[in-house]
């Protein structure tokens, strides 16, 4: 009966109504969970998009639908970000004592938690109860079979423990964990993009901003374009050279050979340039990755004799400008840093600008006493939208955005599946999600960054809420689901990518290598049929001319690939975007 009565009111709790069912039907361990949860709603989970009141409906409806597996023990798993560390010492802990239901929550890197999934989907054994694994995979889960349909889950075998109130459609990356057949494969539990960042204390000195027009002919400010980019990189590194007696540097960047490379260009850097077609969440029939899908989204190449762009001009440009900036612009050392050696730089205060930056990191660069960091506490930085390559057109996606979302595997028990749903609900639900969002500050629901507590601290945050409240936000997306095989396909990039980095191979010789080895991986699944009449068919191969002469991607070289460089102020553009337009 209780779970009828809460089921009738997902959105609004009335008034009262919430103690008198407390009194009515709780009675010993239920009270003491009740207890324990309104203790936690009172010290931890606040602010709240919801009331008080909303909140301890929620937490009753957990401990109702929780009472089955009171006393059971799961184990979930995420990388390492500040927004899971939040989730495995303190929302475990709250659950636990709120339910009765232990969660141990690991903390692993993120390619090791892939490495994980695999092997729980190729044995068939649990590993994990749970995984928040990136919706870069989406491809990957909705083809294979392994992962747990969440439409069909919460609508049948999940439903009495889906939560009422769960509101999918506040998720802001929805779109990004649906699959090719509609359906939602993983549930969002925190996002981030890379966006542009820049030293706005620097770019808003009058003896730069006239000694950078002196010399380029335009204004500096906030790039819209990679010309813009590159001058802006030259002007710190070679024309200012250094403040205060410190060496500054106009750009920052990583190149070791290490998975992470990877990353750095899957996660869109080819799109950012304009490699792939108009389309959002992803560029479509070629995506970011340079893969090409038919009409029914089955993968037919990547290689331009075949239809993809993986090795084509427009991605050949985008390594020659990473490896370019990367050498004349970055600090000494950066060429030998790895994504994780390379993070806490900035806040070291001598970079002007990076081009490719996860907002995931805000947290740890508003800290007091930073160099980077007003003694007000504000921001001597900004983030603004990514500037994009030559070969970019209007209605492509600009950039990346993680979305690491929860997953279910079909091979865990279901008695553990539901448990362990129970939790990744907890972690998402409207009584927890704006407080987590405050901690880690990558936010999943509409409803949070738009709530008063964001509107008082968006001017310590350099950008990151008004982002997300601008309608900008939607050309920043995952990988999507053209990519078949994120696992296989994904370590082919820093493998090729990396000899090219190292002067082993040239830039063309690189790409060529990737697409082709590309192809022979969807040839591999093709054959093994493994992913049906969803898996790939691939085009035969033609002349490259074929392909290049048509409309869209894979694009022709561009006659010139370095345009007048273009900026926006950074003030007008926040405008712009609390008005809702895009710039």
């Amino acid at each position: 009966m209780m779970k009828k009565v809460l089921g009738k009111m997902p959105g609004k709790w009335l008034p009262g109504v919430v103690s008198a069912i407390l009194f009515t039907f709780c009675s010993g361990p239920a009270m003491a969970d009740m207890t324990a949860a309104q203790q936690w709603i009172d010290k931890e989970f606040q602010p709240s998009t919801l009331s008080r009141q909303q909140q301890a409906g929620e937490m009753e409806w957990f401990i109702n639908a929780a009472r089955p597996f009171k006393g059971m023990e799961i184990k979930v798993v995420s990388e390492t970000i500040p927004t899971h560390e939040y989730e495995s010492k303190v929302l475990a802990k709250a659950f636990e004592e709120i339910t009765g239901i232990k969660v141990t929550h690991d903390l692993i890197q993120e390619g090791d938690v892939i490495e994980k999934l695999q092997i729980q989907m190729q044995s068939g054994k649990n590993v994990f109860d749970a995984y928040v694994n990136d919706s870069d995979l989406i491809g990957t889960h909705s083809r294979y079979g392994h992962v747990v349909n969440l439409t069909d889950w919460m609508a049948e075998e999940g439903k009495e423990v889906t939560l009422p109130t769960l509101d999918v459609d506040d998720f802001m990356g929805k779109s990004f964990t649906t699959g090719v057949d509609g359906k939602l494969y993983q549930l969002p539990d925190q996002q981030f993009a890379n966006l542009y960042w820049f030293r706005y204390d620097w770019f808003t000195r009058e003896d730069f901003k006239r000694q950078f027009k002196d010399i380029y002919g335009y204004e500096l400010g906030v790039p819209v374009n990679w010309s813009a980019y590159e001058d802006i990189a030259e002007f710190f590194s070679e024309h200012v050279g250094e403040i205060n007696g410190r060496a500054i540097y106009g750009h920052m960047d990583y190149g070791k050979k290490a998975p992470d490379l990877g990353w750095r260009f899957t996660d869109a850097w080819l799109s950012m340039a304009g490699a792939g077609d108009k389309g959002i969440p992803n560029g479509k029939p070629v995506d970011e990755w340079g893969i090409r899908v038919d009409e029914n989204n089955r993968p037919v190449g990547s290689s331009v004799s075949r239809g993809g762009a993986a090795n084509g001009p427009a991605a050949k440009y985008a390594l020659k400008k990473y490896m370019s900036w990367l050498r004349k612009y970055a600090p000494p050392g950066a060429l030998g840093m790895d994504f994780y050696q390379s993070l806490p730089y900035l806040a070291t205060g001598n970079v002007a600008q990076q081009i490719f930056w996860y907002n995931s990191f805000v947290s740890s660069i508003v800290k007091e006493g930073l160099p980077v960091v007003n003694a007000d506490g504000t921001p001597k930085w900004r983030m603004a939208p990514s500037p994009h390559g030559p070969y970019w057109e209007e209605g492509m996606k600009l950039g990346y955005q993680d979305c690491g979302s929860w997953t279910l595997l079909k091979s865990t028990p279901l008695e553990r599946r539901k448990a362990a749903w129970l939790f990744a609900q907890f972690c998402v639900c409207k009584t927890v999600s704006l407080k987590k969002t405050h901690v880690g500050l990558t936010p999943i629901r509409d409803s949070d960054i738009r709530h008063a507590s964001f509107t008082e601290r968006a001017p310590k945050l350099g950008g990151l809420v008004e982002f997300y409240r601008s309608p900008a936000r939607v050309a920043w997306t995952p990988t999507g689901t053209n990519v078949p095989d994120y696992p296989k396909l994904a370590q082919l990039w820093w493998q090729n990518i990396g000899e090219a980095v190292a002067g082993e191979v040239t830039v063309s010789t690189a790409m060529d290598n990737l697409a082709r080895e590309q192809d022979r991986v969807l040839m591999r699944i093709a054959r093994s049929g493994v992913q049906g009449d969803q898996g790939p068919l691939l085009n035969p191969e033609k002349p490259e001319s074929y392909w290049l002469n048509k409309p869209g991607s894979p694009k022709a070289k561009l006659a010139n690939e370095k345009p007048q460089g273009e900026t926006l102020d950074y003030d007008k553009l926040l405008q712009a975007w609390k008005e809702g337009r895009v710039k």
